[in-house]
């Protein structure tokens, strides 16, 4: 396996490291400055292609903050690895999983961050927005690039394949595929809203942590995305209450 490095907005880096046996790429994203930040940090076993990854941009140990989506191996597996290798970086994440799990898991306590709390890494500010339970996980959160305007979304639009670096090609329709075989988005009342809400940030582009960085229209992305959350949690309403049959194999 090989780690690429692609410059997908200025000063924003996607690392990406393609798993052919899983058909499935694992991304995190390095925000060069004075401070600067990596979103996911892989699972523990790829700590050395994203570190050598890492080292193409810029010294690891200059490496000042560590952050991710919701705490999942391939978020956070490797946050402790980090740590030791960059000796001023904190773990920032939101504070109610600060609370939960990553103030015991970390090596060092984390900064926990409030929902609208921007980290400044010199010329780029990311805000932290809470997204509980979307796409899933209580502490889920994402980081909104608000200079450039990428929106690193973690598990949203999950999609199987290779795929290119950057696309503005249909972004959709194989997360719509991927949900269909992994079934990971918690369905409630509250995910189209919560999708919504990051569509209004008007974000120019979508770092994904599953697929290519899409540079198409966003806002429309995140918008068909609601939607199609929305169809399903009626639909599953639906069956729930015996009103249709459930689907094949379900």
């Amino acid at each position: 396996m090989d780690t690429t490095v692609t410059e997908v907005a200025p000063d924003v880096y996607r690392l990406s490291t393609y798993v052919p046996d899983a058909d499935f790429q694992f991304n995190q994203y390095l925000v060069a400055g004075a401070e600067p930040l990596l979103f996911h940090t892989g699972p523990r076993a790829m700590f050395p292609l994203v570190a050598e990854a890492v080292a193409r941009v810029l010294p690891v140990e200059e490496l000042r903050w560590i952050t991710f989506g919701h705490v999942e191996a391939d978020e956070c597996g490797s946050m402790n690895a980090w740590l030791a290798a960059a000796p001023r970086a904190e773990v920032a994440h939101g504070a109610m999983g600060c609370v939960v799990q990553v103030g015991d898991l970390a090596d060092r306590p984390p900064r926990p961050l409030a929902d609208g709390e921007v980290i400044d890494v010199g010329d780029r500010r990311l805000r932290h927005i809470d997204t509980p339970h979307v796409p899933h996980g209580w502490d889920a959160g994402v980081l909104f690039e608000e200079t450039t305007g990428t929106l690193l979304c973690g598990d949203l639009f999950t999609a199987f394949g290779a795929g290119p670096a950057v696309t503005e090609a249909d972004v959709v329709g194989p997360a719509l595929q991927a949900e269909d075989l992994f079934r990971a988005t918690c369905l409630t009342p509250g995910t189209a809203p919560a999708i919504r809400a990051l569509a209004d940030l008007r974000p120019a582009t979508l770092g994904l942590m599953h697929g290519p960085a899409f540079a198409g229209d966003c806002e429309q992305a995140l918008r068909d995305l609601a939607d199609a959350y929305d169809e399903r949690l009626g639909a599953e309403g639906m069956r729930m209450h015996g009103a249709v049959p459930p689907p094949a194999g379900g």
